[in-house]
């Protein structure tokens, strides 16, 4: 049997001055930044699950800052279809914690020294994230001071309306309501109030007269549902793997990490469900 050619079928098979699928993705670069400082096994896994995660974050937020500029113009449908993408990126960011829990303790302990003070609670991509959501805290972005230009890019978010605010905007033009100006506090995290869990309510109870947003609402609390399922894997996945050993970056690891288990992202949106 003859060895199929591709270039009898059109196939281009030289690319000397052509684009190549690896130019078009930079691909030697990315291919060539897992730097392991062991010679263990499992610190290349250890890498790329970390790379990949921030590559993820990195569409997140891509999707992120446009949606929010949608939103605050109106365009409902526009901004659903990306908060739909972001919500699947989560997904995929939880599926990667089932390869990380491949992992053993003692396959990790052969290199978490080589780790040194470095830590994913120190990702500003994360960080960025949390502060375009509203979880905002101004302590967070000390870890970041020696890079400016990653400080003064979170200091910049802090200063602008997060999503959350930005939806808040859109519920009270459509209700014809005016919410109070203290619950946009740009500084810190939101605060669930009484007065927009009502707001969210009569959308809820009345969903074909608030279609866009019900669906808005909605959008939200997928990604807060895909996000909340992030953390608590990754919680999981450190106590499997190192207990509840310090964390490499000085926190107090699973503890701290069942701290922000407990932050609500857009708390008014689960609170309301109680009293519908």
């Amino acid at each position: 049997m003859t060895a199929y050619d591709p270039s009898s079928d059109g196939a281009q098979m030289s690319f000397a001055k052509d684009m190549s699928y690896i130019d078009y993705l930079a691909l030697d670069p990315i291919l060539g930044a897992q730097h392991r400082q062991s010679n263990a096994h499992d610190e290349m896994l250890f890498i790329i699950q970390h790379q990949t995660s921030e590559l993820w974050m990195r569409l997140a937020l891509h999707e992120l800052a446009i949606a929010r500029e949608e939103l605050a113009a109106g365009q409902f449908a526009p901004t659903f279809k990306k908060l739909a993408r972001v919500a699947r990126i989560f997904e995929q960011l939880n599926s990667a914690w089932d390869v990380l829990r491949t992992m053993t303790p003692s396959e990790y302990t052969a290199f978490r020294d080589e780790l040194g003070k470095s830590s994913g609670f120190q990702s500003h991509q994360y960080r960025l994230i949390e502060f375009i959501f509203g979880n905002r805290n101004a302590a967070m972005m000390k870890v970041h001071e020696h890079r400016p230009e990653l400080y003064t890019m979170l200091g910049q978010e802090m200063r602008r309306k997060s999503m959350y605010h930005v939806a808040l905007d859109q519920l009270a033009n459509g209700l014809g309501i005016t919410l109070d100006p203290g619950i946009y506090k740009m500084d810190q995290p939101h605060k669930a109030d009484q007065a927009v869990i009502d707001a969210w309510t009569t959308v809820y109870e009345n969903p074909e007269t608030y279609w866009s947003l019900y669906e808005l609402a909605e959008k939200l609390v997928d990604i807060e549902d895909y996000f909340r399922r992030w953390r608590f894997n990754h919680v999981t996945t450190v106590e499997r793997i190192i207990g509840f050993k310090r964390g490499t970056g000085g926190t107090s690891g699973v503890k701290y990490l069942r701290k922000m288990l407990e932050v609500e992202l857009f708390p008014e949106l689960w609170h309301l469900r109680g009293q519908l």
